[in-house]
């Protein structure tokens, strides 16, 4: 994404405690990378927490990743991955001025996000059907006895994939109020931050979810 955004302030009449429109800018585009920080860390603490598990319990692990269909994992793995490519080409046609197209990529990331969340509800449906709850909820007198102790497996499952679902939901309702604003012209080449924020947020959750994948499906 350009780092030279508001070359003209034609458009965008930007706040009187900055130099200039590039200023804001800058700004603007440290202080989510900041909160983007705070998001890391509070997952990084999760990854550590099952790296430690993980080690002390690998047949376990191992044993509950067999649980998961990967196929479905990957398929949404693809999904933001393609998502991640039209959120980058939204605010790209937002810097040359083709505001209807941006709208289109940005709608384009929308149903990517929509089809993620659809393909985590068969899964978490799928899941409790089954009996595999997080923790003491793990249904022992539903599951085959020799999972009656994947409750620990699938307490991270359930707190990794979740926490990570709710940041696709606050995604796709930060997607929707940019895309609103663009389809009222209020974006474009002189402004065009929050979609930029926006984005930052939604390429770090995609990420995220490219670490997610191989630790929770393909472990063991």
């Amino acid at each position: 994404m350009s780092t030279n955004n508001h070359a003209s302030t034609s458009g965008h009449h930007f706040a009187h405690h900055f130099r200039d429109a590039n200023h804001e800018f800058e700004s603007a585009k440290q202080g989510i990378w900041l909160f983007m920080v705070t998001e890391i860390l509070m997952f990084g603490g999760l990854f550590v927490a099952y790296t430690i598990f993980h080690n002390i319990y690998p047949e376990m692990f191992a044993e509950g990743a067999k649980q998961l269909d990967w196929r479905m994992g990957f398929f949404n793995t693809l999904v933001l991955i393609m998502s991640s490519l039209t959120m980058a080409l939204g605010i790209y046609y937002l810097q040359v001025g083709q505001s209807k197209k941006a709208v289109r990529s940005l709608a384009i990331t929308l149903v990517c996000g929509a089809i993620f969340m659809v393909v985590k509800y068969f899964e978490y449906t799928a899941k409790i059907h089954h009996g595999f709850l997080p923790g003491r909820f793990l249904d022992v007198h539903h599951v085959n006895p020799e999972h009656a102790n994947l409750g620990l497996y699938f307490g991270f499952y359930f707190c990794m994939t979740g926490l990570h679902g709710i940041h696709v939901l606050l995604g796709m309702g930060l997607i929707t109020w940019v895309m609103i604003r663009a389809m009222k012209g209020e974006f474009g080449p002189d402004y065009y931050t929050p979609v930029e924020g926006v984005g930052i947020f939604w390429h770090i959750v995609d990420l995220i979810w490219i670490f997610l994948f191989p630790l929770l499906y393909l472990v063991g």
